[in-house]
């Protein structure tokens, strides 16, 4: 697993652009990897497909997970990666623009570490970011012992 690379998967532009400038205000980060399907995101995490290549494509320390995504949802991505015995450990931050305490608390149950709603302008959205990156990275023991933020 990269110490510092995140996979954000996310299928609309603007929310992964936006994303992408709050990284840059955090901590260094090694990469940032972006897919844009639920499809993509488990061809990612399996080293399959164009992906196969572990150098090219290593395991991310965290994934940032939209659950509205074209195809296989958030939610089917999160069912797989939990049934991955690789990946059990993995940080995964469910980022979505839903409100609805299902979603969250389906994300809970499914394994989520965390579940943050987007904020709706661009500046907050940034914000967000920024000021959750260093959690998102935090400790190795903080990655072994999730604490949940919903």
């Amino acid at each position: 697993m990269a110490e510092k690379l995140i996979l954000l998967v996310e299928d609309r532009e603007d929310h992964a652009l936006l994303i992408r400038r709050g990284l840059r205000k955090g901590p260094p980060i090694e990469l940032l990897r972006v897919v844009t399907s639920g499809e993509e995101a488990i061809e990612y995490l399996g080293g399959t497909g164009p992906y196969s290549d572990r150098n090219e494509f290593p395991l991310p320390a965290v994934v940032l997970l939209d659950l509205d995504l074209p195809g296989i949802s958030g939610f089917d991505v999160l069912r797989w990666i939990r049934k991955q015995t690789e990946l059990k450990s993995l940080w995964v931050v469910v980022i979505t623009c839903s409100e609805l305490e299902q979603n969250a608390s389906l994300a809970s149950i499914l394994g989520a570490n965390s579940f943050i709603v987007k904020p709706r302008d661009l500046d907050s959205l940034i914000q967000m970011v920024e000021t959750s990156l260093p959690y998102w990275l935090g400790s190795k023991a903080l990655r072994m012992e999730p604490q949940r933020q919903f």
